[in-house]
């Protein structure tokens, strides 16, 4: 394993964390927030704006460069079309519409999309994971499109989106992160 992919694997796991956790730190501060009704994208207007969106641009900043370290073009493709949109997501509020829905469409689909040909690149069982968590991220894909939130509502069908990509990229950047870690022992 390359150093430079060990590092896009680290990186990737910061970025994703990060974002992670501002998340959930925006839905705490956003008075009224609920998890079913709201959009994620709520978070980045009113009184949590600046925590959300700066750290969905970050993510993105982060997650080009975590594709550019990584050896398989397609992973890194797909990586870097979702961090575009990641970054879109962030710099056009869902208040500016069209360009905000792009952004939002590119980084839902290829985010999911890249669980694939992560897949391909470790040899861990939990790699089995990756393309099923890409699978659920899909299929809720379409569901938000077309507007069946059933009982979860738009809020709970975007977090079938989000969360499993969010679990397999920062699995998948663990796992690359810690391949050329020596291991010591105190």
């Amino acid at each position: 394993m390359k150093p430079k992919t060990s590092l896009g694997g680290k990186i990737l796991v910061i970025s994703v964390a990060q974002f992670w956790i501002f998340m959930l730190l925006s839905e705490e501060l956003y008075k009224g927030y609920n998890l079913n009704q709201n959009y994620i994208s709520d978070l980045g207007v009113g009184s949590t704006a600046i925590i959300f969106n700066s750290s969905i641009v970050l993510m993105g900043i982060l997650i080009i460069l975590s594709g550019l370290l990584f050896s398989s073009k397609i992973l890194s493709s797909f990586l870097i079309i979702g961090a575009i949109g990641m970054i879109g997501v962030g710099v056009f509020p869902e208040t500016t519409g069209t360009p905000h829905l792009i952004s939002a469409l590119l980084a839902f689909l290829f985010s999911s999309l890249a669980s694939f040909p992560a897949f391909k690149m470790i040899n861990s069982n939990l790699r089995y994971l990756f393309p099923i968590l890409g699978v659920i991220s899909l299929i809720s894909l379409v569901f938000f499109i077309f507007h069946d939130y059933g009982p979860i509502g738009p809020g709970g069908v975007e977090r079938f989106i989000v969360l499993p990509d969010i679990v397999w990229a920062i699995s998948f950047g663990s796992i690359m992160g810690s391949k050329n870690e020596t291991q010591t022992t105190p």
